[in-house]
């Protein structure tokens, strides 16, 4: 039976693991294609997703996940598909490939099932939604995202960094580069070692350069600085910034109409990759004094609307300085959950236009892992020993293995809904597999 939606349809359906051989081959059937979606969540294999659609789920909504055909070929699965609260899950062309056949594909499913809420997670799908914002509100959809006027500036390092200096907030010391040429003169204004960041984390393709996801690198030398500014400047300027490895903290917020419904801090123990990335080992915190009302006062310059976390890292003398501001769900926000702030649904319930649930307190000391990428930033940890601010490999390994003896909640595992974790479980195992199994093939001597 063909799918309705129309011809540039992958899949629908529920699905714990996805053959996507099969699946162009020939559409699965969709058991709800005329009942409305209170929410379709989007970039299903983010884990903030899993957590989004248990959020929504166990409140009742009628809730369907969403991901892109290449991360789904990539990988054959995904946790968030197999939940019990998943109604229904959609398989959509790729937009890093091609933009038009995405929209296309949305604009069919939101006209036929009349999805009230579509929820984001990626840097790419909030970049797409925010250029084509009126066409899917004028189909009678929300977006759960701030108004472009503050979005443009949350998104932008620099922009958001100016705003906090004006503010009076710690900012590390940095500059603007523009090109290699300019490295020389970076080094001599911020030392070594440092952190170039883009602008921007998401950029589109032009001519024949793929749509990318930019990450933030940690540089050493003179050559590691230049090599970085020159993979980095192609997209447009970059920060060359003071290197700080002291604590990671974040603070994350629910704000409208100049109110604060929920307040949340939490700081990172280790993060994948090891310097700067996402949470994988994190604990609720009481809000500090200092970075709650600093992070605070930026949301409200701003003006962002919605979920928002801020992130801060201190210096060796405690001195928090910001990093930077995340304007979606963030992969660490299975936390606040676990600790009594639920973001989705606050998320839900702003884009919706329902009254907003004020949220006073919240357990601090609760500890949240996720285990495969504590594998990985323990692995990484390993082969980066004797870079600044890495653990050494003794230490990595007893913190990793210590770790089990601590009581935790663990990514993906929920007790009434198991098959999320399993699917993540075994999809690690197999990827596991595949590389070391790589690694004893280069190995092997000839």
């Amino acid at each position: 039976m063909k799918d309705s939606l129309d011809e540039t349809v992958v899949a629908s359906g529920p699905l714990d693991g996805v053959d996507t051989t099969q699946i162009q081959m020939q559409n699965a059937q969709t058991e709800r294609r005329n009942a409305a979606y209170d929410a379709l969540v989007l970039d299903a294999k983010l884990r903030q997703s899993l957590v989004t659609i248990r959020s929504l789920g166990q409140r009742g909504r009628c809730v369907a996940a969403l991901e892109v055909s290449n991360l789904v070929e990539n990988s054959h699965s995904v946790p968030t598909f197999s939940s019990r609260w998943c109604q229904n899950s959609f398989i959509a062309p790729a937009y890093e490939q091609n933009t038009e056949q995405f929209l296309h594909y949305m604009r069919q499913f939101l006209r036929d099932t009349g999805a009230r809420v579509l929820i984001p997670s990626a840097d790419g799908t909030l970049a797409l939604l925010r250029e084509h914002r009126e066409e899917i509100e004028r189909l009678g959809t929300r977006l759960a995202i701030a108004k472009e006027s503050a979005l443009s500036i949350a998104i932008s390092k620099d922009q958001t960094l100016e705003i906090a200096r004006e503010l009076g907030l710690g900012v590390p010391r940095g500059i603007v580069v523009n090109s290699v040429s300019e490295v020389a003169e970076a080094i001599r204004k911020i030392g070594l070692p440092a952190v170039v960041k883009p602008s921007e984390s998401w950029v589109w393709g032009e001519d024949e350069r793929p749509s990318a996801r930019l990450i933030s690198r940690l540089v050493t030398t003179a050559d590691e600085a230049r090599l970085a500014v020159e993979e980095l400047s192609q997209f447009g300027p970059t920060l060359f910034q003071q290197f700080l490895s002291g604590r990671n903290e974040a603070i994350s917020f629910i704000y409208a109409n100049g109110e604060m419904y929920a307040r949340f801090a939490q700081w990172a123990k280790r993060t994948q990759p090891p310097l700067g990335g996402t949470s994988v080992y994190r604990q609720s915190i009481a809000l500090p004094d200092d970075i709650s009302t600093q992070a605070e006062r930026l949301i409200r310059a701003i003006d962002l609307e919605g979920y928002s976390e801020v992130e801060f890292r201190r210096d060796s003398a405690g001195k928090a300085y910001l990093m930077e501001i995340n304007p979606r769900l963030s992969a660490s926000v299975e936390v606040a959950v676990r600790a009594g702030v639920d973001f989705p649904y606050l998320l839900y319930q702003w884009a919706n236009g329902d009254p907003i649930d004020y949220v006073k307190t919240y357990r601090i000391g609760g500890w949240m892992r996720y285990l495969e990428g504590d594998i990985l930033t323990t692995i990484q940890a390993l082969s980066q020993r004797g870079r600044p601010g890495v653990n050494s490999p003794a230490r990595a390994i007893f913190d990793f293995f210590a770790a089990f003896f601590v009581p935790a909640y663990y990514d993906y595992f929920d007790k009434n809904d198991l098959k999320p974790a399993w699917t993540a479980t075994t999809e690690f195992a197999e990827r596991l597999r595949l590389r070391l199994g790589k690694s004893f093939t280069r190995r092997k001597p000839s």
